[in-house]
């Protein structure tokens, strides 16, 4: 057999695959080699195979440390302006989310921030964000808009979304932008949710759709926010503009924004709080990622959890993600995410680590290339010091990430 042609291979480690083809927990692998080609992994293979007894290039010992997929943030609002720390310091005092909302914080207190900046201004003051969520391994991203709410400010969130992709050459991060433009019904607009919402269909999809900003549209489908009649509406709109759905639903009460959300076989639904039966039993028909926002649960005090074990029993996949934002999840952490959901909504570690890469890769339409560690699968993937994969999603405040590998390029030595 003639050598395979690698480019560096990573040997002597541990690796967690995540890959549900590998009957072990974790789909662990002791006593492994990575080996890339290009942006692509091109092997897994023991570390005694005579592939690599003949292989002569570039390696990596490990040194028996874990590689794992890298962590993939399937729901974040990072770009924005201004500070929501006294609409906390509200809701300590007791006053609730939505009487916060409706006395014009919230949501609309950060849109007039946001307006107010300019690129260069949201661009630096997202930066440091999202800095933050690489240095814990973070390799794939979600972004959103929706602190603009009108054409041209939801245009703006978007381009510096997409900015932060390239601003920093050092951080080498995938970005998924999703347009937003349903989170909130803007001033302008007040008292005329409908016609909004014929804004969002007739004007500002048709001008993402043509620039390329966007990959899926999202929706706020909720009694403080947009009714099932007026997603319904932009999720056409959206179709008809090919670009991918996903819905802020069932969050802070029952709207059937999940059903609606597999109706038009979407990629995710997320929050979840409120879901029932028939919306547990459509995510499933429709193959629809249900994506677990613990962040917001804990940070809001919410008093219902989403419905976990019904949500497994029914074969829905599951993802976990921060749900970083200024208001209700202000936390640059999908660690401290993973670790929310098995503390509050009791998936185990192993399921917390497959949310954060497998179910979200998924999520954002890309499991198909990355969330495990598997040949052909893009060249994604972290080395942790650790002595078992549950350490990195329970013990905080200390980064056991040693390396970060993105198309096959690691970003620092061992």
């Amino acid at each position: 057999m003639p050598p395979l042609l690698f480019d560096h291979v990573w040997s002597h480690a541990r690796i967690a695959t995540l890959d549900p083809q590998v009957a072990a927990p974790y789909g662990l692998l002791e006593h492994h080699a990575l080996a890339v080609r290009g942006e692509t992994i091109a092997a897994i293979l023991p570390v005694d195979s005579p592939e690599l007894r003949q292989y002569s290039g570039a390696v990596t010992d490990c040194a028996g440390r874990l590689i794992t997929p890298g962590l993939i943030d399937c729901h974040t609002h990072l770009v924005w302006g201004g500070s929501r720390a006294a609409d906390w310091e509200a809701r300590l005092t007791g006053v609730p989310y939505l009487e916060i909302a409706r006395r014009g914080g919230g949501i609309l207190s950060t849109v007039r921030a946001t307006r107010a900046m300019s690129d260069d201004e949201l661009l630096k003051a997202a930066l440091p964000r999202l800095r933050a969520l690489v240095a814990e391994g973070v390799t794939c991203l979600e972004i959103k808009s929706g602190y603009g709410l009108t054409l041209e400010d939801e245009l703006k969130l978007l381009r510096v979304a997409q900015r932060l992709g390239h601003a920093d050459p050092a951080l080498r991060v995938e970005i998924s932008p999703t347009l937003l433009a349903a989170h909130a019904v803007p001033p302008e607009f007040a008292g005329r949710a409908d016609d909004y919402v014929s804004y969002i269909g007739d004007e500002i999809i048709p001008a993402v759709a043509h620039n390329g900003l966007a990959e899926a549209v999202d929706v706020f489908c909720e009694t403080i926010a947009f009714s099932y009649e007026q997603c319904d509406r932009i999720f056409a709109a959206a179709q008809r503009h090919q670009l991918a759905v996903k819905g802020h639903v069932e969050q802070l009460s029952h709207s059937h924004g999940a059903e609606l959300v597999a109706k038009y076989g979407g990629w995710s639904a997320d929050h979840l709080e409120y879901l029932d039966d028939a919306g547990i039993g459509a995510l499933a028909k429709a193959g629809t990622t249900a994506v677990l926002l613990p962040g917001a649960y804990y940070f809001l005090r919410e008093p219902q959890k989403p419905p976990v074990a019904q949500l497994r029993a029914a074969g829905v996949p599951l993802a976990v993600a921060s749900d970083f934002n200024p208001g209700t999840s202000p936390f640059a952490s999908l660690r401290l995410g993973m670790n929310m959901a098995c503390v509050l909504y009791g998936l185990s570690p192993e399921e917390a680590l497959v949310g954060a890469t497998r179910g979200a890769a998924q999520a954002l339409g890309r499991g198909a290339k990355l969330g495990t560690i598997a040949v052909g699968k893009r060249a994604d993937f972290l080395v942790w010091d650790v002595a078992h994969p549950a350490e990195i999603v329970c013990a905080l405040g200390i980064n056991p990430l040693v390396q970060r590998v993105v198309r096959g390029i690691p970003d620092s030595p061992l």
